[in-house]
């Protein structure tokens, strides 16, 4: 059996779901602090396509440095400001011409309009959502319901140990803090999930790589996955 370990994303990136799609089991690493890292922070924003070029959508969170420290599903959202609002404008702006905008319009404004005032359960949704609509059909679990010990490199091991795991399949930078002899004891096989991404036709001129997989959908609709995973 594969396994992939990821936190939670908002409206991930293409990379995210192909690692979903290659593997058995997903489990949504959602019992450790929010990743605060400049180069891997998306968590709680991702990237839109624009005319100029591209723009973060950004969920506020109620306290920055609180957040740091609290486990994902802990997280609370700030209600200072009326971020819905402004990403559903946003989102409604740059993609209401692409071709299958239609198609997903609805949820969105609908998901826009909750109230959400914790980050684990709106990134669940919202996940869950993108995963149906890419036709995604692998198994995914939270690590929280699998009560967990270890942290770090180690936390890795332990959850692929609890599922059965014959294989993990991690993402490129694992290869900075996995420790390569610990799977090799525990019998799993360690892959890297090295993504290529694909080119595609965008809604406006030039091709912008990397942006949230809805980029993707509102462009090309059904033929989504077959795109992400070529």
């Amino acid at each position: 059996m594969i396994v992939s370990i990821m936190q939670p994303g908002y409206i991930p990136w293409l990379g995210y779901f192909d690692r979903i799609s290659k593997s058995d089991l997903h489990i949504v690493l959602d019992n450790v602090a929010m990743d605060m890292s400049s180069k891997t922070k998306f968590t709680n924003r991702n990237k839109i396509r624009t005319a100029s070029s591209w723009s973060w959508l950004t969920v506020p969170l109620k306290s920055v440095n609180r957040s740091a420290e609290l486990s994902i599903y802990d997280v609370e959202i700030s209600s200072d400001v009326n971020w819905q609002d402004k990403h559903w404008k946003t989102i409604q702006a740059n993609y209401s011409r692409s071709p299958f905008f239609l198609d997903f319009s609805n949820y969105f404004k609908d998901f826009y309009k909750q109230n959400w005032t914790h980050l684990g359960p709106m990134l669940r949704e919202s996940t869950e959502y993108l995963l149906h609509e890419l036709g995604i059909k692998t198994e995914c679990i939270r690590s929280s319901d699998l009560s967990p010990q270890f942290k770090k490199a180690d936390l890795i091991v332990e959850l692929c140990e609890k599922v059965g795991a014959k294989t993990y399949l991690s993402g490129p930078f694992g290869r900075d803090y996995l420790v390569e002899r610990a799977f090799e004891t525990a019998r799993i096989e360690l892959q890297y999930h090295d993504y290529v991404h694909p080119v595609y036709t965008q809604n406006f001129g030039g091709f912008e790589p990397y942006m949230s997989v809805t980029d993707l959908l509102f462009n090309h609709g059904e033929n989504s996955l077959e795109i992400l995973i070529s």
